[in-house]
């Protein structure tokens, strides 16, 4: 088995391609050990010490290490991991824990929604999904869409493109100036 690794906007994260489907549908990020107790995967990445974020997305893992860490030591331990998990074909998840698309308990909606936004905030979706998205996770992240109020939209960087140094000016200059040119409705986007 051979694992692609590729560079992301994000120096402390690298993503890593098993040449699989890592995840059937959604994606999953860990941003804590504990919380990567569901997955042995991600705990495994996580036991070595110098990682601060785990994320599953389709068909990649992106592993973001800590201040001071190097990816001259770390990529070796990663990679080994990924190759023990792969070639064993254990399962993502731990038996009795929910996997699958992440939902994590500060994901509500930021804002309460009015009815008669309906139309705005499904084209916002729209445009997430078939736009947005597949370039966020061809940097080894992903977005989630929470909320949008008075013209605002909030989103949440994930994966990788989470403390990215450009995930500001991916914001404010890519994200915003799509959706403002589709949805005129948009007069903003804020990080979430």
């Amino acid at each position: 088995m051979f694992i692609e690794t590729e560079t992301t906007p994000n120096p402390a994260s690298l993503k890593f391609l098993p040449g699989q489907e890592v995840m059937g549908s959604g994606t999953r990020e860990f941003s804590t050990p504990e919380a990567a107790e569901a997955s042995p995967l991600a705990q495994a990445i996580f036991d070595t010490g110098e990682v601060t974020n785990v994320f599953f997305g389709s068909n990649f893992i992106s592993v973001t290490i800590a201040p001071g860490a190097s990816w001259s030591e770390m990529k070796p331990q990663v990679l080994a991991i990924l190759l023990d998990h792969y070639v064993s074909e254990a399962p993502l998840f731990a038996p009795g824990t929910a996997g699958g698309i992440s939902v994590p308990a500060d994901s509500e909606m930021l804002v309460e929604e009015r009815e008669e936004d309906a139309d705005i905030v499904a084209q916002i979706n729209e445009l997430l999904e078939t736009r947005v998205r597949p370039a966020v996770a061809g940097d080894g992240g992903d977005i989630q869409y929470r909320g949008f109020r008075d013209g605002i939209v909030y989103l949440q960087m994930q994966g990788a493109c989470s403390g990215c140094p450009s995930s500001t000016a991916t914001l404010k200059h890519g994200i915003e100036g799509l959706l403002k040119h589709y949805v005129p409705e948009v007069v903003e986007v804020r990080a979430a």
